[in-house]
């Protein structure tokens, strides 16, 4: 078997140092190692320097996704402290969630919130999940009044701004984590984009905590990657297809944007405005059809985000530049630096 199509090909060693723990002052300071696909050829720039590397013949495609306050912490009847985590609200009043203590959360288990608002355990959902039910119904008011904006397991450091670990285009409220690759655009690069007519879409995908698992099978064509729910508006279809016809080029912001483009040009040979679910698993072999080029922030070892970007920019020229990354001490995942991949 090929070794891009073998998960242990995608395992590197990562200092722990280089995993970013907080966001640089400046959103658009960050590193950005420029990647070619086609010579595998890269070099480094700063992210504010994208307008200088690319003109109108682009147009970028990014999710405007806002991350949920999903962490609600309140006690049991008997006074001990609870966390839940939302996960997804199946009705008005029911969530599936993660609570810990998990172990000690059985059905039937009282809990109370802030403002008094009383929940019951109905059904433990396995891997820690828990279908819970609240009394009345949860705003998301009320969620942004109450929760704390979750960030991803490795980051240690608690973010003074939670409002760094959202894009400043973020609208939609439905992700349990950012778009990452989004984070390092602030309104002075995005004002320079647009002076030179590069024109910008927006789709949505509401990014889940499986974002985060790592695969498990050694044959990476045997993983199976979890659902999340897509969005794209006539507006943005209208402009794509527009910019495709003029033989223009897409830039997609993230592998989010990816996903959704992907899923929806294999079920209709163009974009059109559509929603629903997409569990597409991009890896080596797979014929893109909706992007011309990525940026992307840099990936945990042996996840599905580096194998997708292997797939777009082929294995070995991933794996050297993520070697030049590490060797020059980039700063790695979510608050990190990026890839243009172009």
């Amino acid at each position: 078997m090929k070794k891009e199509l073998l998960l242990e090909s995608y395992k590197y060693e990562l200092p722990e140092e280089l995993i970013a723990q907080e966001p640089l002052k400046d959103r658009s300071d960050s590193r950005m190692l420029v990647l070619e696909k086609e010579t595998g050829e890269f070099y480094e720039k700063k992210f504010s320097q994208l307008p200088d590397l690319i003109d109108d013949k682009y147009l970028i495609v990014r999710n405007n996704t806002r991350v949920r306050k999903a962490r609600l912490f309140g006690k049991k009847d008997t006074g001990a402290k609870v966390e839940i985590f939302l996960l997804d609200r199946k009705d008005e009043n029911t969530w599936e969630t993660l609570a810990r203590p998990g172990r000690r959360l059985k059905p039937g288990a009282k809990m109370i919130f802030p403002e008094d608002l009383k929940a019951t355990i109905l059904k433990d959902l396995g891997e820690g999940k828990k279908l819970i039910r609240f009394e009345t119904s949860l705003s998301e008011e009320y969620i942004e009044k109450y929760g704390e904006t979750p960030l991803p397991p490795y980051i240690k450091k608690k973010v003074d701004n939670p409002e760094r670990y959202q894009t400043v285009y973020s609208k939609k409220i439905n992700s349990s984590a950012a778009p990452t690759a989004g984070l390092h655009f602030n309104d002075k690069v995005i004002k320079r984009l647009t002076e030179k007519g590069i024109g910008i879409v927006d789709v949505n995908l509401g990014v889940g905590l499986g974002t985060f698992r790592p695969l498990n099978n050694e044959n990476i064509k045997e993983n199976q990657l979890h659902k999340e729910y897509y969005y794209i508006g006539e507006d943005t279809a209208k402009k794509y297809n527009e910019h495709r016809e003029k033989g223009g080029k897409i830039l997609a912001i993230g592998t989010t944007s990816v996903r959704t483009l992907e899923t929806n040009i294999k079920k209709y040979s163009i974009i059109k405005s559509d929603e629903g679910w997409t569990n597409i698993f991009i890896y080596p072999g797979y014929k893109f059809e909706a992007v011309d080029a990525l940026l992307t922030n840099f990936h945990l070892p042996g996840s599905s985000l580096l194998v997708m970007i292997s797939a777009f920019a082929g294995y070995e020229n991933v794996i050297k530049a993520y070697e030049y990354a590490v060797k020059e001490r980039f700063r790695f995942f979510s608050f990190g630096d990026c890839m243009l991949i172009i």
